[in-house]
């Protein structure tokens, strides 16, 4: 009894009493409880009912659905990506140390809102992998992608119930440049097969890719030595192993694939070097 009363005594501050209340009525953001129910039943259909459900079935033909998803996920990012510079980095925001303002002023409520549309966002990626489940392709369906897709989830809706805004604003603002240009490809390859095998486009893109997690690992590291920035310090322990990770994930997949040139193996199950470069570009640090 007692550690139910401490388990339910810490899920009251840490929902209510610490959380930012400006939030607390927007989508999915009063409690935790929607958007596990929504990775819940991801987790489950992506790994065993999607599957079972596909099974004795011909793939689904949704090829002119996915253009339009790869193309709405372009304007949405671009959307994204031109709000963090406009209200952000335009306004004098500070790359190194930028503390949250929780005042219900126009310009941070703004601020706040574009954060939870990243979140949003990143709820609409799930259907990458539920795409792979209708097309029968669930060797893409790999232990990296599910698990930052997951992932991604879990930590953006923590970004903007606590800290919608400062510091973490770089993250979502490169994350959401980067995505313009994947999507973009996507779109591409969805519209003309001759753009599937081209290796310049994903040669880049890689390189794109590990740019940005080595971005997005030295921001995060700087805040260490700002001791008197009034940035929360504990994401440090979350972001910067997890950009490390993929960091060295996508720079040993760049070495495999371009500098030894060997053939980049087509239908991977496990998520190590193995990994598609499908797989590899949906697992970006979002």
């Amino acid at each position: 009894m007692l550690v139910l009363r401490y388990l339910a005594s810490f899920y009251n501050y840490a929902n209510y009493e610490v959380s930012d209340p400006r939030v607390s009525k927007w989508l999915l953001m009063e409690t935790p409880w929607p958007g596990l129910a929504i990775l819940a039943f991801y987790l489950m259909f992506v790994l065993k009912w999607g599957p079972k459900l596909m099974e004795n079935r011909k793939p689904i033909k949704i090829d002119n659905f996915i253009k339009v998803y790869n193309l709405v996920q372009v304007f949405i990012c671009m959307f994204l990506f031109v709000e963090g510079w406009r209200l952000g980095y335009l306004r004098g925001y500070n790359v190194l140390c930028q503390p949250v303002d929780y005042s219900a002023d126009p310009y941070p409520v703004s601020i706040a809102r574009r954060c939870h549309i990243y979140f949003l966002v990143k709820v609409l990626d799930l259907l990458d992998t539920v795409f792979f489940v209708l097309r029968k392709k669930q060797n893409q369906v790999s232990f990296l992608h599910v698990y930052h897709h997951t992932g991604m989830v879990m930590l953006t809706w923590s970004g903007v119930k606590w800290f919608p805004g400062g510091h973490a604003v770089f993250m979502g603002f490169l994350n959401s440049f980067v995505h313009v240009v994947m999507y973009y490809y996507y779109f591409l390859t969805s519209v003309s097969p001759k753009y599937k095998g081209n290796v310049w486009w994903k040669k880049h893109i890689t390189q794109l890719q590990i740019i940005q997690f080595g971005m997005i690992f030295l921001q995060w590291f700087a805040l260490i030595f700002q001791p008197n920035c009034q940035f929360p310090k504990w994401p440090l322990f979350i972001l910067l192993p997890q950009n490390c990770f993929m960091f060295l994930m996508f720079l040993d997949f760049y070495y495999q694939a371009y500098v030894k040139k060997k053939p980049v193996q087509k239908a991977p199950t496990v998520e190590a070097p193995n990994l598609s470069h499908k797989a590899l570009v949906d697992c970006h640090s979002d």
